[in-house]
């Protein structure tokens, strides 16, 4: 025992007192006196209690996000209320619970050869955009249920990941496009000069999406042929959105309206109430008008 702590001890000498064993004989055994014996156990019974505190404030923020949060998410907003805790604290409490993020999985390619125009890839991976309405990406991703399929197309803008606007629908057509630009043009009408970046799907080869980004002022730009890198921003809100609300949840979503329903929830979720390294800890929402003011 001379290797052992104080703290150490103490902690031996209280199970042991659990077990029966009187304490007179266990502090001589451990040479330790009676009164540093209690001033150990009360410094432990405080660090159990806070423990105690922050693990019921961590199961909040991992239940009220639906498990979709992972240590460094749960540890900002932990921060954002007010708690002062290292992130490593907040990751063993996290793994002694079990309470572990969810990871991506695959996408869906929407990419039928050439039967349009194929804009330049003006973004080239540079993903970083100054301020919000100066780029914009979209794709569209597939979901697999037991009575058939349907297909998500949204826009996400690249200075604060907020999702512009979307439409869930059963077939991937020039319609759900449609739905998708008059969406985004209502809540942003003035985007003159903004790059709109895709990959070379036949959507956006079409001549309708082409002309109405031209109307507006828009550049359109185009990942390589069969390059994902060069669409990847898109890519990572289909695999977190996958993995936060699908992926093992199939069976949940009996109908495309109870699925369509589950959308619009997350959609609003990931706009208003989850917050983003990228965003400095705000919602995509958040950043957008902080960053809209500060202009």
């Amino acid at each position: 025992m001379g290797c052992a702590t104080q703290g150490e001890k103490a902690a031996i000498i209280k199970a042991l007192r659990e077990e029966g064993h009187q304490l007179k004989y266990l502090l001589k055994a451990m040479r330790m006196a009676k009164s540093t014996y209690y001033f150990e156990i009360s410094k432990t019974d405080v660090v159990a209690t806070k423990n105690a505190d922050l693990l019921m404030e961590i199961e909040t923020i991992f239940e009220v996000n639906k498990h979709r949060y992972g240590v460094r998410r749960v540890h900002m907003e932990l921060r954002n209320k007010g708690f002062i805790v290292n992130h490593k604290r907040v990751q063993r409490l996290m793994h002694e619970a079990g309470m572990l993020g969810k990871r991506p999985k695959e996408k869906y390619h929407s990419y039928k050869g050439e039967v349009g125009k194929v804009a330049d890839n003006i973004v080239k991976r540079n993903f970083k955009a100054d301020k919000p309405l100066q780029k914009w990406t979209t794709d569209v991703s597939q979901f697999n249920f037991a009575w058939g399929k349907c297909y998500l197309s949204p826009i996400l803008d690249m200075a604060t990941n907020e999702i512009i606007s979307y439409d869930l629908a059963l077939s991937p057509n020039i319609e759900q496009v449609k739905r998708m630009l008059d969406q985004a043009f209502k809540n942003f009408p003035n985007v003159e000069g903004l790059i709109f970046h895709s990959d070379q799907g036949w959507q956006y080869q079409h001549a309708y999406y082409q002309q109405r980004l031209k109307e507006r002022g828009i550049v359109q730009s185009m990942s390589r042929k069969g390059n994902c890198y060069d669409n990847c921003i898109m890519e990572t809100f289909f695999g977190r959105m996958k993995n936060e609300m699908y992926y093992g949840c199939e069976k949940e979503y009996r109908s495309f309206e109870e699925f369509a329903k589950s959308v619009e929830e997350y959609i609003d979720y990931y706009n208003n109430k989850r917050i983003q390294a990228k965003t400095k800890w705000m919602t995509p929402v958040e950043y957008r008008k902080s960053s809209m003011c500060s202009a």
